[in-house]
């Protein structure tokens, strides 16, 4: 069991006490962690909701909103990588206020997308506020730069969970935009971005000024006999993810399990806003409806962190597949029942926070600190980059043959990942 728990450990990770400045440092960039995701994923919980449906009212055709939903996700993608090379060169403080900036952007873009329906501000700016996404799951790998390694998971878990609080509001800020509209004379759509824009330029103003001492920054000093060169923490992140992948069985199935979840949960999350007002859903039901799937994938995180700290990262995952496979089934059973509907957005959040967060705190113990960074960042690319993939091909799979079909083909995804969930490599990656 001592091979097993040292093997999982990062090569850069220290043996010794964790030193008292070190752990006030880590209690401080929580806080200051947790404050920046309750406000900055308010505007970043609007995208899934408010703008899948401003996308099919400003473009009035099914294939380019099918894009556009598709925007946001891919928006994540593409500025997950730059942001892991930004916080490999000059630390997370930079690079996390940074992307919370380019989402505020996004956000005002999609103001004068909402209001006068401009179809190329409505593309920019949700791929702008893809930002946001990165960012988010940016922070999560933050908090793990200084925990201690039997923390690791638990800390993960705690940044997911705060963000709870704006992922849930995000997608209701029609309701308050709704009293703006006699005062601003905007529509609510637009009024809804109006908040998120000025939610996520706070956040990034707040990380920025008070995300100090810089975590990653710190760990490197703490765990490298010297400064790197800004090209070796720069060279290569894509490079790096794909390595770990092919010669790292722990970081390979961390991976799997990442992606896998993000196709699956992208897939239909997406699709529901559209099935449920097919069925003549209103715009407060597909509200209330996400904010519960919202509410399913952070509320238990300090739970799944614990868990997975205690009983393992594989007995984690294993638990968020039987919870992924129980919400399709629901969605095959009844997918035009509104209360199965419901128990099956919150299944899928909650079998995604289970993965997830398992599957993210394996994949920071098992990298080094020189090179967490930018793997990181890797990861979140490639996860998000599936999320896009999904969400672009979920619109015509449900177009064509109906939500219990695309559930059923949701349960197909995730059948590599039950392989190599089962295989010897992955068993011995078990901790305790």
């Amino acid at each position: 069991m001592r091979a097993i728990r040292q093997h999982e450990e990062p090569s850069g990770a220290s043996a010794l006490p964790v030193p008292a400045t070190t752990r006030a440092a880590q209690r401080h960039t929580l806080v200051v962690l947790a404050v920046t995701q309750i406000v900055g994923t308010v505007g970043v919980g609007v995208a899934p909701s408010i703008g899948v449906l401003l996308a099919g009212e400003v473009t009035a055709n099914p294939a380019w909103a099918g894009l556009a939903r598709t925007a946001s996700t891919l928006g994540a993608a593409l500025f997950g990588l730059p942001l892991g090379a930004l916080a490999a060169r000059f630390g997370r403080r930079l690079a996390l206020a940074g992307g919370w900036w380019a989402a505020a952007g996004g956000g005002a873009l999609l103001v004068i997308a909402a209001q006068w329906d401009q179809i190329m501000c409505l593309f920019v700016g949700l791929l702008l506020i893809g930002a946001g996404s990165a960012v988010s799951l940016q922070a999560r790998f933050a908090a793990t730069d200084l925990a201690e390694p039997h923390h690791r998971a638990r800390a993960l878990a705690l940044v997911v969970w705060v963000g709870t609080i704006g992922n849930v509001l995000g997608p209701n800020l029609g309701v308050p935009a709704q009293y703006m509209t006699s005062a601003t004379g905007l529509t609510v759509y637009a009024g809804a971005f109006l908040i998120a824009a000025a939610c996520l330029a706070l956040a990034g103003t707040a990380v920025f000024v008070w995300l100090r001492p810089d975590p990653l920054l710190l760990l490197e000093k703490t765990t490298t006999t010297g400064p790197r060169p800004a090209t070796a923490r720069l060279r290569g992140g894509a490079r790096r993810i794909f390595a770990e992948i092919r010669e790292n069985p722990q970081a390979r199935l961390a991976v799997v399990a990442i992606v896998t979840a993000q196709i699956v949960m992208v897939a239909i999350m997406t699709m529901a806003p559209v099935h449920v007002t097919n069925d003549g859903g209103s715009v407060t039901v597909v509200g209330i409806t996400i904010s519960l799937h919202i509410a399913g994938m952070y509320a238990l995180s300090p739970l799944v962190g614990a868990l997975a700290d205690r009983a393992g990262h594989r007995a984690t995952i294993a638990i968020g597949i039987l919870v992924l496979l129980a919400s399709l089934a629901a969605g095959i059973a009844e997918p035009d029942q509104m209360l199965w509907m419901t128990v099956s957005m919150i299944l899928l959040g909650v079998g995604w926070s289970f993965v997830n967060v398992a599957g993210s705190a394996l994949f920071s113990a098992v990298v080094s600190p020189e090179r967490r960074a930018s793997a990181q960042g890797g990861v979140d690319a490639l996860s998000n980059l599936g999320g896009a993939t999904a969400a672009f091909l979920a619109g015509p799979l449900l177009a064509a043959t109906g939500f219990s079909a695309l559930s059923a083909i949701a349960i197909v995804a995730l059948l590599p990942l039950i392989g190599l969930l089962a295989t010897r490599n992955s068993r011995a990656i078990s901790p305790r």
